[in-house]
C-alpha cells in the first residue's frame, strides 16, 4: 500500500509539475516543416481505433496459425486484402524453410515407481479456442534432435553456466545423464546446448509454479497464470550462431537454394529435447535423491528439491517430421513523393505457436492500425516524402525465419536505402520500453514525450519515470532525479530487428507496452482472445498508445528533412560499455589475485606440517593487463566528432537538398561502419561489434561482444585481437561523423 500510494502521489505530481508537453520543434525539422508534422500527428491519433484492433484480432486468433498451418495463410492474404484497400502495394513474399513437428513424443519414468507424462494441456469452457485441438500443435520444443535415450536425472536449476558450477563443487555430473531445467534465466536454447555441452544424452524444460503460475497468482481462468498442465512450447535452434532457416544458414531460402541436410545444420540442437508442465515435472522432482538444491534454486512445488541423480531412470523418445514450410510474409509499400529510395520498414511478426493473440497479435494489429491511419492521411494529401513499408513477418516463432530469409534476400539494396527499422512484438498494459540504436535515443524521448498514457493521461514517458522512482532502490533514484531520460536498452535478440541490425547494421528499435498484463498463458493454448481481452490489455487502450507511439515514429523518419541522430549519446553509451569491460578484466584479475594468495597461504600452513609432503601447484590463468589504449584514443576523436557535429546540426534543415541527401546518406549507414565483415568469433552472421546476443546467454544481450565475451571465457590472445577491431570500427564511425561535418561546414 505505501508504495502504491508513492506511485499515486509521483503521478499526480507529475501531472501538476510536467503535463504534456505540444512541440513546436522537432529534431530534424525545420519549423514550417515541423507545424506540417504535428498537424499530421494530430490526425493520425484521430485515425486509431481500438475497436479496429479487437475486430482484426478476433479474427486473426480464430484458429491456431502456426507457421506452415491453414490459418497463417489465411491470415497473411487477410491482412494482404486489407493493407491494399488502405492503398498500399502490397504482396506475400513466400520462402520455403525447413520446419520440424513431432510424429513421435514418450516420457516416462520406470522402475518401482512408473509415470507416463502426459504431455497435454486441458481445454477449458472458459476459453473458446483452446478444444482446437486437431489444428493445436503439441507441446514440443522446434528444432530438438531425434532421439530415443534412458538415463538417471539431474536437477540443473536454470541450466546456466553458473548452475553447472554449483553441480561441480558438489560433486555431480550430467555426463550421460538426462538434464531437467527450470523456464527462465536464459533464453530455452541456451539450456539443451549447455546440457550436451556438459555431456547429458537429453534435456527436460518445465515451468515451475513459482516463476509464472500459482506462486505468481492465480492461474487461469480464474486468473492470468500458467495451469498445472500448461506448457511453454518454443524453439532451442542454436539462433545465438545465426538465427533463419537452418539449411540455408547465411543465404536466403529461395527455391533454388543449396541446402544443408539435417545432420550438416550447425544450429539444430544435437540432443533431444521436450517442454513439459510442472504437473508432470513434479514426480520426476520428486525421484530425485543426492544434496539438497541451494535456496536460490527452490521453486515452487510442494517437496524438496534435490541436485540428484535420480534412483528411477527417465525414458525419453522423440520423432520429427522434418518437413519444408512455406512461409508469407506480408509487405505492404507507400511509395514516398521525393525520396523514394529511402526506406522507413516497420514490421511485427503474425504466426504464432497456437492461437497467439498476446504473442504476436498484440503488436500486429497496432502496427495495422499505423498503417490504415497512415494510409488514410496520404489519400487525404498527407504523403510521407520517403518510402514506407509495413511488414507482417511469419515464421519468426521458429527462428526469426521470414524475417531472416528476407533480408538476407534483399540485403545490398536494404543498406543502401534504409533509414530504420521499427519493431514490436507483443503489448499490454503498463510502461513504455524500447531498445534500439542508441543515436537515436533523443528522438525516441521526444516522441514518448507527448503520447499519453491512457490510465494517467501523463505521457507515456512520466509515467515510465514515476514507476522508476517507486521500484528503484535508493541508488536508482538519486541518479535518475530529475532526469526522466529513458535510456534505449541494447538490443539482443529474440524478434525480427536482428537481420536487420546485427548482420546488416541498420538502426533499429523495439518498441512495446507491457509490466501490467503479467500472466503465464506464454506460447501456450491459453495465449488467446479470450485471455487477452480479460488480462492484458482490456479495450486496446495500450494498443492504441503503441500505434500513436510507432506511428509517430514511422512518420517523422519518413518526413524528416535531417535524419535525426545525436551521435553525442551514442558516443556516452559506447565508453560507458568500454568502462564495464575494462572493469570486468579488473575485477577478474583482482579475484584471481586473491584465489592465488589464499592458495598460496593453505599451501604454507601444511608446509609448517612435517608429516604432510607436498608440492606447489603452478599457477595458470593469471588475467594479463589489456592495451586499450586504440579505443580511448578512438573515443576521444568520436567524442569530438560528435559533439562537432551536435553544434553544426542545429541549422542543417536549411542546407540546399542536394546536400541534405549526401548528409542524410551519411548519417543513415554510418551505423553499418560498426560492422567487422568476418562478424563476431565462431558466428559471422553476428557482425555488430557494438551488440549481440549473448553465446551462452540467448536472447540476453552482450554489448562490446568480441571483447566482452573473450574475456569471460579467458581467450586472452582473442579479447587482444576483438579489442584492436573494435577499436577499427570506432574509427571507422568517427570518420563518417567527419565526413558530415564537412557537409554541414
Amino acid at each position: 500500500m505505501k508504495r502504491y500510494s508513492l506511485f499515486c502521489f509521483l503521478i499526480a505530481f507529475v501531472l501538476v509539475a510536467f503535463p504534456v508537453f505540444s512541440q513546436d520543434k522537432i529534431s530534424g525539422f525545420g519549423t514550417a516543416a515541423a507545424a506540417r508534422e504535428l498537424k499530421m500527428e494530430k490526425s493520425l491519433d484521430s485515425l486509431i481505433d481500438p475497436k479496429d484492433q479487437q475486430q482484426w484480432m478476433e479474427f486473426l486468433s480464430s484458429r491456431p496459425h502456426h507457421l506452415g498451418s491453414v490459418q497463417d495463410k489465411l491470415n497473411a492474404e487477410y491482412m494482404v486484402k486489407l493493407f491494399t484497400e488502405w492503398g498500399y502495394q502490397t504482396e506475400l513474399a513466400e520462402y520455403n524453410v525447413l520446419f520440424p513437428t513431432p510424429k513421435t513424443r514418450l516420457l516416462e519414468m520406470t522402475g518401482s515407481v512408473k509415470y507416463r507424462a502426459k504431455l497435454e494441456e486441458s481445454s477449458l469452457k472458459e476459453d473458446r479456442t483452446s478444444g482446437q485441438k486437431a489444428e493445436q500443435l503439441p507441446t514440443y520444443n522446434a528444432y530438438s534432435a531425434d532421439g530415443d535415450v534412458t538415463a538417471e536425472l539431474v536437477f540443473v536449476n536454470r541450466g546456466i553456466p553458473e548452475d553447472y558450477e554449483t553441480l561441480a563443487k558438489a560433486g555431480i555430473s550430467v555426463k550421460g545423464k538426462i538434464v531437467i531445467a527450470k523456464y527462465g534465466g536464459s533464453w530455452r536454447g541456451i539450456k539443451p546446448k549447455l546440457a550436451a555441452f556438459h555431456g547429458a544424452i537429453g534435456c527436460l524444460i518445465y515451468s515451475d509454479p513459482a516463476d509464472d503460475g500459482y506462486g505468481a497468482g492465480d492461474t487461469y481462468p480464474k486468473g492470468p497464470f500458467r495451469p498445472q498442465d500448461g506448457v511453454q512450447r518454443g524453439s532451442v535452434m542454436d539462433m545465438p550462431v545465426v538465427p533463419g532457416d537452418p539449411t540455408t544458414p547465411g543465404y536466403a531460402s529461395t527455391k533454388d537454394a543449396k541446402r544443408l541436410s539435417v545432420a550438416e545444420s550447425p544450429t539444430i540442437m544435437k540432443i533431444p529435447v521436450l517442454p513439459i508442465s510442472w504437473e508432470d515435472a513434479k514426480p520426476l522432482i520428486e525421484s530425485l535423491q543426492g544434496p539438497l538444491v541451494p535456496a536460490a534454486w527452490r521453486g515452487g512445488l510442494p517437496l524438496a528439491y534435490h541436485m540428484g541423480p535420480s534412483i528411477a531412470k527417465v525414458h525419453l523418445k522423440l520423432e520429427f517430421n522434418w518437413d519444408l514450410k512455406p512461409v508469407y510474409n506480408v509487405i505492404a509499400r507507400i511509395k514516398g513523393t521525393d525520396l523514394p529510395d529511402e526506406w522507413i520498414i516497420r514490421g511485427n511478426h503474425h504466426d504464432g505457436w497456437v492461437n497467439g493473440a498476446a504473442d504476436p497479435l498484440s503488436g500486429m494489429v497496432a502496427v495495422m492500425s499505423e498503417a490504415k491511419a497512415i494510409g488514410i492521411l496520404a489519400k487525404n494529401g498527407y504523403k510521407p516524402r520517403r518510402t514506407i513499408i509495413f511488414c507482417g513477418w511469419d515464421g519468426e516463432e521458429q527462428a526469426l525465419l521470414g524475417s531472416t530469409e528476407w533480408v538476407e534476400d534483399h540485403a545490398a539494396e536494404l543498406q543502401l536505402k534504409t533509414i530504420a527499422y521499427i519493431n514490436s512484438d507483443g503489448n499490454s498494459r503498463g510502461f513504455i520500453h524500447g531498445g534500439g540504436s542508441h543515436a537515436f535515443e533523443p528522438f525516441f524521448n521526444e516522441i514518448i514525450g507527448v503520447v499519453k498514457d491512457p490510465q494517467t493521461g501523463v505521457s507515456v514517458r512520466d509515467r515510465r519515470y514515476a514507476s522508476e522512482m517507486v521500484t528503484g532502490d535508493r541508488a536508482k533514484r538519486a541518479r535518475i532525479m530529475g532526469n526522466k531520460t529513458t535510456k534505449l536498452s541494447a538490443l539482443g535478440a529474440g524478434s525480427d530487428y536482428s537481420p536487420f541490425f546485427q548482420h546488416l547494421g541498420i538502426p533499429s528499435f523495439n518498441i512495446g507496452f507491457g509490466g501490467e498484463g503479467s500472466g503465464g498463458e506464454y506460447h501456450s493454448i491459453y495465449d488467446s482472445y479470450d485471455h487477452f481481452i480479460r488480462f492484458k490489455d482490456p479495450g486496446f487502450a495500450y494498443g492504441v498508445a503503441l500505434a500513436s507511439t510507432g506511428g509517430r515514429m514511422v512518420l517523422r523518419l519518413a518526413n524528416a528533412d535531417i535524419v535525426p541522430v545525436d551521435f553525442t549519446s551514442l558516443y556516452q553509451t559506447i565508453a560507458g560499455y568500454v568502462t564495464e569491460v575494462k572493469g570486468l578484466a579488473e575485477n577478474m584479475r583482482t579475484d584471481a589475485e586473491q584465489d592465488i594468495a589464499m592458495a598460496a597461504e593453505k599451501l604454507y600452513e601444511l608446509a609448517r606440517d612435517p608429516k604432510i609432503i607436498y608440492v606447489a601447484p603452478a599457477v595458470s590463468g593469471k588475467v594479463p593487463f589489456f592495451n586499450f589504449s586504440r579505443i580511448d584514443n578512438a573515443l576521444v576523436l568520436f567524442k569530438t566528432n560528435a559533439d562537432l557535429y551536435k553544434k553544426l546540426s542545429a541549422k542543417a534543415d536549411q542546407l540546399p537538398d542536394a546536400k541534405k541527401t549526401a548528409l542524410n546518406s551519411i548519417l543513415y549507414q554510418a551505423e553499418q561502419s560498426l560492422l567487422n565483415e568476418k562478424g563476431l568469433p565462431r558466428r559471422p552472421w553476428y557482425r555488430h561489434l557494438i551488440y549481440a546476443p549473448g553465446y551462452f546467454t540467448g536472447y540476453g544481450v552482450k554489448t562490446l561482444p568480441g571483447v566482452r565475451e573473450a574475456i569471460e571465457e579467458k581467450n586472452w590472445t582473442e579479447a587482444q585481437e576483438q579489442i584492436e577491431l573494435l577499436a577499427g570500427v570506432l574509427e571507422s564511425f568517427s570518420a563518417e561523423i567527419e565526413k558530415a561535418n564537412a557537409i554541414l561546414k
